[in-house]
């Protein structure tokens, strides 16, 4: 099963406070256990939102809004992709998060991702097979 770990953004993350020396390295010994235990799958931090826009739909046409974005509590200011056997073993990952984040006081949120099965029949063999091209694509160019 693959989760996002979703780091929810705070006012230091949005503020753009660069994290220390000993939070980074944390951070990096932390990656590397995921990584060594062969359950990372990618992750990153993000630009704090003034550095994003907003894009919404209403009947089709789009609407572009430049960050920052008020709802601090709503942004994500990182995340990891891993593959584990269960949400519990997520759950467990998560738990040995470095406490250094956030002076100990940080928002984590775990999320599975769907996954071709979880589409049923309307997920066609057709379709599939062109979701597995492109995924090979992809690969193809890393």
């Amino acid at each position: 099963m693959r989760f996002m770990i979703i780091r929810k953004a705070d006012k230091k993350t949005e503020a753009r406070a660069m994290p220390s020396t000993e939070l980074l390295a944390a951070m990096g010994q932390y990656m590397e256990e995921m990584g060594k235990a062969g359950i990372l799958l990618g992750g990153e931090g993000l630009q704090p939102s003034a550095q994003g826009v907003r894009v919404t739909f209403a009947s089709g046409k789009p609407r572009v809004v430049d960050g920052p974005f008020a709802e601090t509590g709503e942004l994500i200011a990182g995340y990891c992709l891993i593959e584990v056997k269960s949400k519990a073993e997520a759950i467990a990952w998560v738990k040995r998060w470095p406490v250094l984040d956030g002076d100990g006081n940080v928002e984590l949120e775990i999320r599975p991702l769907f996954e071709a099965e979880d589409f049923g029949a309307e997920f066609t063999p057709e379709l599939r097979e062109a979701e597995d091209r492109l995924r090979a694509e992809i690969d193809a160019r890393r």
